[in-house]
């Protein structure tokens, strides 16, 4: 019998009745996690969170829009520039935060840091400092929700530069060949640490390269938090009524630089001010100014209670415990009756 397998697109996903509560709660999701990026710049700098970190700012639109095509019996795997999707996927705030201080409160219990963030019971599977290592993390939890037929969606988020890793070919070979239930979010911000996607790819349309291999796949405006929401639905939608796996090449821009450590001398200062034209949070903010949903009170409000939250994550990582020396061989195998609470 042929495993041959010809991919057709999903049937039209139902648009989301996008009330007016709803497009404010992507606006809170969104400046939660622009404001918690914007307090760890502020934290790193002040020497009080260590180690590599990654920061989130510009592309926000993209771990809020895809989330919300998600449930809770979905998995979802990242990168090392994880904290809007964790955030998004509801992860608190003080665990993360008590992750990145090196407290047994934080979500990995301080042993991973800003790259390593886990959380089994939201499934949340990293957080994975390698490029492209995540890739075939998501393609075994495809596989097992596949061989026990649950109907379940692993998605897995990477950049532009994990598009050129053998990880990627190798998963997205095995996916559509054995029709696994993975939804592929390329986050694509034009820049692989330092180097453009120009210079490291010949053909630059990512989504036209990975149809290559039989899925379905398309390209969104990563800026649109509405149009990120709408794709990720019709791609989830896909997954679940079984065509196999879908990759979704969300256009983005990062603000800051690649790390905390990157001098970012490599991108034209005019270029990344055009892009912060498109601002996805403020972008969002605007409109929902024009269609009378938003005042200028409520976004005090808002912001006021976000900065609250914020407030009591730092507050609450810093009065927590540092794990004692005596613990640091715990945990790094994982026999029953040494299994983290």
């Amino acid at each position: 019998m042929s495993t041959t397998r010809t991919p057709r697109a999903p049937r039209p996903a139902t648009r989301p009745n996008r009330q007016a509560a709803h497009r404010l709660a992507l606006l809170e999701s969104m400046l939660r996690v622009r404001r918690f990026e914007e307090r760890c710049v502020e934290l790193y700098s002040a020497a009080r969170i260590r180690g590599f970190m990654h920061l989130y700012i510009g592309e926000e639109a993209v771990a809020v829009g895809v989330n919300e095509a998600l449930t809770a019996d979905d998995a979802v795997v990242s990168t090392y520039r994880e904290h809007g999707h964790a955030l998004a996927r509801g992860v608190p705030a003080e665990a993360i935060m008590a992750e990145m201080f090196g407290r047994v409160t934080g979500c990995s219990r301080g042993r991973g840091g800003s790259m390593h963030l886990f959380d089994a019971g939201r499934r949340f599977y990293g957080g994975n400092a390698i490029v492209g290592g995540g890739l075939p993390l998501a393609a075994g939890l495809a596989l097992a929700d596949r061989m026990t037929e649950r109907n379940r969606v692993t998605c897995c988020f990477f950049g532009d530069g994990a598009f050129a890793e053998g990880e990627f070919h190798e998963t997205a070979n095995l996916a559509a060949l054995w029709g696994l239930p993975l939804l592929l979010v390329c986050e694509n911000n034009l820049y692989a640490m330092g180097t453009a996607l120009a210079r490291h790819q010949a053909q630059t349309d990512l989504a036209l390269r990975a149809a290559g291999y039989g899925m379905v796949s398309w390209a969104v405006d990563g800026m649109d938090v509405f149009a990120v929401e709408d794709a990720a639905r019709r791609a989830a939608e896909g997954v679940r009524a079984g065509t196999g796996p879908h990759f979704l090449e969300m256009r983005t821009y990062r603000f800051r630089a690649h790390s905390m450590y990157d001098s970012d001398r490599y991108r034209d200062k005019a270029e990344i001010e055009h892009w912060k034209e498109r601002d996805p949070v403020e972008g969002l903010a605007r409109r929902l100014r024009e269609a009378n949903e938003l005042t200028d009170k409520a976004r005090s409000a808002l912001e006021d209670r976000l900065a609250t939250e914020i407030d009591g994550a730092v507050a609450a990582a810093e009065r927590a415990a540092e794990e004692p020396v005596e613990d640091l061989l715990k945990y790094v195998t994982s026999p029953v009756e040494a299994s983290p609470p």
